[in-house]
C-alpha cells in the first residue's frame, strides 16, 4: 500500500527520532521471511529494546541523515529490515543473529555503530557484546577485586605476625621453665 506525503513524513520523523537515540543499526535482507518468522522477530524485538521496521530505503536514508547512521546511506539498497538497538548496542545484533539461525533468508547487510559502517560479518561481534547487566557485573567484579586482594594480604600479614609472636613466646616460656 502506497503512503501519502503526510504518512511518509510521519515515518521519517519516527525513524529520525529512533535513530537519534539508538546505539547501533543493523539493516538485513529479509526477502522470503515468513509472516510467522517476522511476527516472532517483532515480539522478541519489543522484549529486548530493539526498534524493528521495514521501510523504503529512501525514507530510511532521509531519517538517518544527521545521525551517526548517515554513513550507511549508500548501502541501503534492496528490501531491508532495519533494527535499531535502543537500550544496549548488542541487542540488535543478538536479535538478527538469533532470528537468522532459523531463517536462512534473513541476512545482515549493514552494521553501523558509532558513526562507522562495518561489514555484515560484524553482526557476530555486535551480538557478542555484553548486555547492560553483564557489563555492570563485570565492572563490579573489577572494582571489588583489589579490595578482596587487599583483605587477603592483610589477613596473611596478620597470620604471619601471630605465628611469629607465638614462636617468640615459645622460647621465652622455655626459659622460664628452666
Amino acid at each position: 500500500m502506497a503512503l501519502n506525503l503526510s504518512q511518509k513524513q510521519e515515518v521519517v520523523a519516527e525513524l529520525a527520532d529512533v535513530a537519534a537515540k539508538a546505539h547501533s543499526l543493523i539493516a538485513a535482507e529479509y526477502a522470503g521471511t515468513t509472516v510467522a518468522q517476522m511476527t516472532a522477530m517483532r515480539k522478541q524485538a519489543r522484549e529486548t529494546g530493539v526498534f524493528l521496521k521495514v521501510v523504503k530505503n529512501t525514507l530510511a536514508s532521509r531519517a538517518v541523515e544527521g545521525t551517526d547512521f548517515a554513513v550507511a546511506k549508500d548501502q541501503m539498497v534492496g528490501p531491508l529490515l532495519y533494527a535499531f538497538s535502543l537500550e544496549e548496542p548488542g541487542a540488535a545484533g543478538r536479535l538478527i543473529k538469533e532470528a537468522a539461525k532459523g531463517n536462512d533468508k534473513l541476512k545482515a547487510k549493514v552494521v553501523a555503530i558509532g558513526g562507522e559502517v562495518f561489514p555484515a560479518s560484524h553482526v557476530d561481534v555486535l551480538a557478542s557484546l555484553p548486555t547492560r547487566d553483564q557489563a555492570l557485573a563485570m565492572l563490579a567484579r573489577v572494582l571489588t577485586e583489589p579490595v578482596t586482594m587487599f583483605a587477603r594480604a592483610v589477613k596473611a600479614i596478620g597470620e604471619k605476625q601471630e605465628g611469629g609472636a607465638a614462636e617468640a613466646a615459645a622460647p621465652a616460656a622455655e626459659a622460664e621453665a628452666v
